[in-house]
């Protein structure tokens, strides 16, 4: 089968694009390689360009007919930077995402994997949130993920088409096979720092956020293994027909994928401490922009819809990212 993957040179889109390979599918990447790879689109069939030029999206279905099913994975993504320039997030993950669709639309491309995010839900008391949580987007970039599941739950009830959102929470690790990982030379995110922290490219992990009411005052997250988050792509796609049967065939499903389990910023600390066998350097500072408590996921809807449920542990996510990181600057030519 072959799938379009928008993003498919970012960390999670190229992580798809290697579950789909593995599963026997075909990838066919789109990207314009704004803050994607090009290393990661090596040996895979590669489209450089915008999501929303329809010129070129007729081009690719000119070529690959056969396409049936997307998965939109392209975004910026970093919430403290969304908060800074919101006319950026919102024209590429909102203007280009709409135009995305009504392209795939009329291209008879109806079958939608949208990559959503747990930013939306408002906080939760005990911090697990189900899909009929109340959502509280508090960033443009988790506003922009919202109004594009509304966009997308939109056009799926005018146009025949259906679309599932997979609402990440927070992948970590790499490619186990280390065909891909982070690439940015300077995460944001909290395990990339950590991994900057142990090999020396920064002095100290600044945990942000101590006064929540969590079990430690640090944030709460629903760390998630990026293999486990990827092959559950390829299981929305497989399950597609029977995810919408068991629903009850309605146009449009939210899903959440997280683990089922809440881990504090603090306590992933100390398992990274354990995995790498040394105590890191690390301070106590106030919130980012735009941070929040966080949640963790009831997975009940992945088991039912997708038979899908994560698999591995926080510290297969950690031992992978520490490896890819060691070899990271052989792959990728900064």
């Amino acid at each position: 089968m072959k799938v379009l993957v928008t993003g498919g040179a970012g960390y999670i889109g190229s992580t798809v694009c290697s579950a789909l390979i593995d599963k026997g599918h075909t990838p066919i990447i789109l990207d314009s390689l704004v803050t994607g790879r090009e290393e990661f689109t090596k040996n895979r069939i590669f489209y450089k360009g915008d999501i929303s030029d329809g010129k070129l999206l007729n081009k690719i279905f000119k070529e690959h007919p056969e396409i049936k099913y997307a998965v939109h994975c392209a975004a910026l993504i970093i919430v403290p930077e969304s908060v800074e320039h919101p006319f950026e997030y919102y024209r590429e993950n909102v203007t280009k995402s709409l135009e995305l669709f009504s392209n795939l639309n009329r291209l008879e491309c109806k079958n939608i994997i949208f990559s959503s995010s747990a930013s939306i839900y408002d906080d939760i008391k005990g911090f697990m949130v189900t899909e009929e949580s109340a959502i509280n987007p508090r960033s443009p970039y988790a506003s922009t993920k919202y109004m594009m599941e509304m966009i997308l739950k939109d056009f799926c009830n005018a146009y025949g088409m259906r679309g599932i959102a997979l609402r990440y929470f927070n992948p970590i690790g790499a490619d186990p096979k280390l065909r891909s990982g982070v690439h940015v030379q300077f995460p944001s995110h909290v395990l990339g720092k950590l991994v900057d922290v142990a090999l020396g490219i920064n002095p100290t992990f600044y945990i942000t956020g101590t006064n929540y009411d969590t079990r430690d005052g640090s944030g709460i997250r629903d760390y998630i293994h990026v293999w486990d988050l990827a092959k559950a792509h390829v299981k929305a796609i497989e399950s597609f027909e029977d995810a919408f049967k068991k629903a009850g065939n309605p146009e449009y499903l939210a899903i959440n994928l997280g683990t089922g389990r809440g881990v504090t910023v603090k306590e992933l600390v100390n398992a990274f401490e354990k995995v790498y066998n040394r105590v890191i350097n690390k301070v106590e500072i106030a919130p980012r922009l735009g941070d929040v408590p966080g949640a963790y996921a009831n997975g009940d809807k992945a088991l039912y819809l997708l038979d899908w449920k994560a698999e591995k542990e926080i510290e297969e996510g950690i031992a992978d990212a520490i490896k890819w990181a060691e070899i990271r600057e052989t792959i990728i030519k900064y």
